[in-house]
């Protein structure tokens, strides 16, 4: 999806064609390809970054709108992708990768985080209504057990 053109023809159905700012030529100029389904015709995701955008009105820039919403190393590349060397492109690579990688990660944490939320909930609920039981204050709710949260990837 480097290449402009293929990312071009992802947008066979695209709903705006012509005489808009959205057209095909500009979302694959901005690194965007098309993924839309039966109920969102005009979801267009950043190959690189994979920023995920809907709602596009014919005045949209692809360009301005991808630029605004998020900080994306394959619109701030200095040159065409043709003209990069072999470690430029390795480079460029390891950072897409990075970020998929980092987005498939927080989605698991966050499911993770839900099983366990819904686990804890259907225990306390159990022994509070079989045992009388008064639960703890939740980690979430005891102020000695907050702390500063980390990013769980690192950008550079």
């Amino acid at each position: 999806m480097y290449e402009y053109e293929n990312r071009l023809k992802t947008f066979t159905n695209w709903p705006f064609q012509r005489n808009c700012k959205c057209t095909p030529e500009n979302m694959a100029k901005a690194g965007f390809i098309h993924c839309s389904n039966a109920n969102e015709p005009d979801v267009a995701k950043c190959f690189f970054c994979l920023l995920e955008l809907e709602g596009w009105d014919p005045k949209d820039d692809p360009w301005k709108e991808h630029t605004k919403r998020h900080i994306c190393d394959f619109l701030s590349l200095p040159k065409n992708f043709e003209d990069l060397t072999v470690e430029e492109y390795y480079m460029l690579e390891m950072t897409r990768l990075r970020t998929f990688i980092c987005k498939i990660g927080r989605c698991i944490i966050n499911s993770f985080e839900e099983e366990v939320a819904k686990t804890r909930k259907h225990l306390v609920d159990y022994f509070v209504s079989k045992h009388h039981y008064t639960p703890p204050l939740s980690p979430s709710d005891d102020p000695s057990t907050q702390h500063s949260e980390g990013s769980y990837c690192q950008s550079k």
